[in-house]
């Protein structure tokens, strides 16, 4: 254990224009930094400053078109905190900050990271006890982002209570009251194009009560990319969206009731969309290596608890591509936060760091 601080609660209510200021006020200078972004940050396919953010009023007009509730919160976010809002909404989209050579780019987009990005594992009956359906999540980042990080519970008029840890009103994994969790981890697609930003998705799975309809919010038909997602359900149902742009796949658990999944795509008919082979081998260490212990665990029968899972996710081997990440020479990136959701009992544990070496905190619905 350290003294390690803990993750700060931010507590929102109100109407989208309500939650935007709100955050706008709490994390204003995170939001002031992601959107501060200069030339030298651009990726160098010769765009100027001027072009990048006439590309972001691209994005932001299409998704305008098909959610502008999104557009409303985010425009009060950058108005409490004195930014300009087309900073702002270029800051959500991780799809025009790709291919930037410099460390400084990965500031171009909130939640944008060298390597390492996230890990994921999930298991079920019958591994374990009472029919758990158990999420372990490790979220690796540059090390400066997490002094940054905070949870927000969300309780905005009309939609479900939600609980979401991430970076100002940039989600990286969350739950609502309606029994869905989200996690999943990013993928590096080669088939991008202007639409909704995949960073933004993520709030409006958040609002959906049943699979299918969280499925499909993953799969808008102008998102502008895809994560891998992963979603469970207080039922016990799990699904596994490897997404881009224009495709995906869909699974769910392998036959000893596991599934595993880091920053490669590992579906056949998804291979096609990587854009990133020199990383996905390294991914397939961490990928690999949760597969091992997960299936080292099925032989001890319904033994998996959300401890097991923490031990899991603290794992140093094949380091510096292990499943708890530490800066090393080469790279500052990290684990900077980590969650076990229990899906059937909606109580999650989280940390912020490394699992490691972190206090754990709980919310339960």
């Amino acid at each position: 254990m350290t003294d390690q601080p803990l993750l700060p609660v931010l507590q929102l209510q109100g109407s989208h224009r309500d939650v935007g200021l709100q955050i706008g006020l709490a994390c204003a200078a995170t939001i002031q930094d992601a959107a501060s972004f200069s030339h030298g940050e651009i990726p160098r396919d010769g765009r100027t400053m001027a072009e990048q953010l006439k590309l972001a009023a691209e994005y932001r007009t299409i998704t305008a078109e098909h959610l502008p509730y999104l557009v409303e919160e985010l425009n009060a976010v950058a108005e409490a905190s004195d930014v300009d809002p087309l900073r702002v909404f270029a800051a959500s989209i991780e799809e025009i900050w790709l291919g930037a050579e410099t460390p400084a780019a990965t500031r171009g987009s909130a939640l944008a990271s060298e390597r390492g990005r996230c890990s994921d594992l999930v298991c079920g009956p019958p591994m374990t006890a009472n029919n758990d359906v158990l999420v372990g999540h490790n979220n690796d980042l540059d090390a400066s982002v997490e002094p940054k990080l905070s949870a927000i519970e969300w309780a905005v008029n009309d939609e479900p209570r939600m609980f979401t840890i991430g970076i100002g009103p940039w989600i990286s994994v969350g739950w609502n009251d309606a029994g869905l969790a989200l996690s999943g981890n990013e993928l590096s697609p080669n088939d991008n194009r202007v639409g909704i930003p995949r960073l933004l998705l993520v709030r409006e799975q958040l609002r959906q009560t049943t699979m299918a309809s969280a499925v499909d919010a993953a799969l808008h038909p102008a998102r502008a990319s895809a994560y891998n997602t992963i979603f469970a359900t207080a039922d016990g149902q799990v699904c596994n969206v490897e997404g881009s742009a224009t495709s995906a796949a869909i699974t769910g658990f392998g036959p000893r009731g596991t599934l595993v999944h880091t920053n490669h795509y590992v579906c056949d008919s998804m291979l096609r969309y990587e854009d990133d082979a020199d990383y996905a081998r390294r991914s397939a260490l961490r990928f690999e290596r949760g597969t091992r212990l997960l299936n080292e665990a099925s032989t001890q029968g319904a033994s998996i608890t959300g401890d097991t899972l923490i031990e899991m996710l603290s794992d140093h081997t094949n380091e510096p591509d292990s499943l708890c990440r530490h800066p090393g020479r080469e790279t500052n990136t990290k684990t900077v936060f980590w969650c076990v959701t229990n899906a059937r009992t909606r109580h999650i544990t989280y940390g912020r760091g490394n699992p490691c070496a972190a206090i754990a905190q709980v919310f339960q619905f």
